[in-house]
């Protein structure tokens, strides 16, 4: 079983090693056994690197459009959520100022600006929207 911790490996030297691979002719396993690493991880390296130049198998994504796709998919994804959350505001009437609600409303209140004027007795907790 291998470790329970990932190494990381710097971008320069995922390069020195897949150049070395190209250079040297031998194989990857051999090259990652004289580098003292995975050789499952040299060959996912060799192999985004093939892709990256052209070389790799039609229809696979490059770095570049992988990037992009994983950005878009993001931006998707935030959208969607505005989205819900323009589902949920109260419609705005054109020509009307758009109203927020306040826990003093009372939701029978009909005393804003744009509406019928209801008595403040029949309707006391409108007291503060009636003076508008």
């Amino acid at each position: 079983m291998g470790s329970k911790y990932t190494k990381r490996y710097t971008e320069e030297f995922k390069r020195d090693a897949i150049a070395l691979v190209d250079s040297s002719g031998k194989t990857v396993t051999a090259v990652a056994r004289e580098l003292g690493i995975s050789s499952e991880s040299l060959r996912g390296w060799y192999r985004r690197a093939k892709v990256d130049r052209g070389e790799g198998k039609s229809g696979e994504l490059t770095s570049a459009e992988r990037e992009e796709l994983k950005r878009l998919r993001k931006e998707v994804r935030e959208q969607q959520q505005t989205i819900e959350i323009l589902k949920k505001r109260p419609p705005v009437v054109p020509g009307r100022p758009p109203t927020t609600r306040s826990p003093m409303r009372s939701p029978w209140c009909t005393s804003l600006p744009g509406t019928p004027t209801v008595s403040r007795a029949s309707t006391p907790n409108c007291a503060a929207w009636a003076d508008g």
